[in-house]
């Protein structure tokens, strides 16, 4: 049994989850509140970070080498192209939406209005929530534009650039985060994503204290 050691909200825990179930990979989703540091989960992954991923005799932690790990162990059906300026491409984007979105968007967002009533780290920092709020927009726009030019985010079939983007995105959307009617083909494209059937566990997640928007699971927003 394929067993992952997650919160539901984390993006980079929801883009390992999409990894999985397009593979059609069984898997247990054990919750982890990581921020509480408990000397089990710190053997599983000294460095105090979901997601963590047993899988093949194997621990194994950082939500873009887990995924990669997947891609190589199970290859059909494909999440990174065969050549090698595609796989580039994925990869750019993989860590745009992993480092610069999730430090100028979800960590402004999510974390101040989520992440820390859950781990009782204070109040949201208004300050922060605004900066979120403004950067989210640079971001869609980034999304139009290449969205504009290509059927899927990296190029013309679906890869892991969209799970990842999709991942940050679906958190955000759970707190009614984002603006879909800012550009058609950036919410084309996430129906298309949000219809696929591994979206599916994702849009069944209820976090206590915060209740589904009514949008959040409806394939037609």
């Amino acid at each position: 049994m394929i067993r992952l050691y997650q919160i539901p909200l984390s993006p980079f825990c929801r883009k390992v989850r999409l990894s999985l179930a397009e593979k059609r990979l069984e898997v247990e989703l054990v919750e982890e509140r990581y921020w509480e540091k408990t000397p089990d989960f710190l053997n599983r992954n000294p460095a105090g970070k979901v997601p963590v991923l047993r899988m093949d005799g194997m621990v194994l932690s950082e939500s873009a080498a887990i995924c990669e790990f997947i891609e190589e162990k199970h290859p059909e059906p494909a999440l990174m192209p065969r050549d090698a300026e595609g796989r580039f491409e994925v990869r750019r984007l993989v860590s745009w939406f992993d480092d610069k979105f999730h430090h100028e968007v979800t960590s402004k967002l999510l974390y101040e209005r989520v992440n820390k009533k859950l781990s009782g780290a204070g109040y949201p920092d208004s300050g922060n929530v605004k900066a979120g709020a403004r950067a989210i927009k640079f971001h869609l726009d980034y999304m139009g534009w290449l969205l504009d030019q290509r059927r899927w985010l990296a190029g013309d079939s679906m890869t892991l650039a969209d799970f990842a983007a999709a991942a940050h995105l679906s958190a955000l959307d759970y707190i009614s985060d984002v603006d879909w009617n800012r550009h058609a083909s950036v919410k084309d494209w996430y129906a298309k994503i949000k219809s696929r059937p591994a979206f599916r566990s994702l849009l069944a997640d209820n976090i206590p204290g915060f209740p589904q928007p009514a949008h959040y699971a409806d394939l037609d927003f």
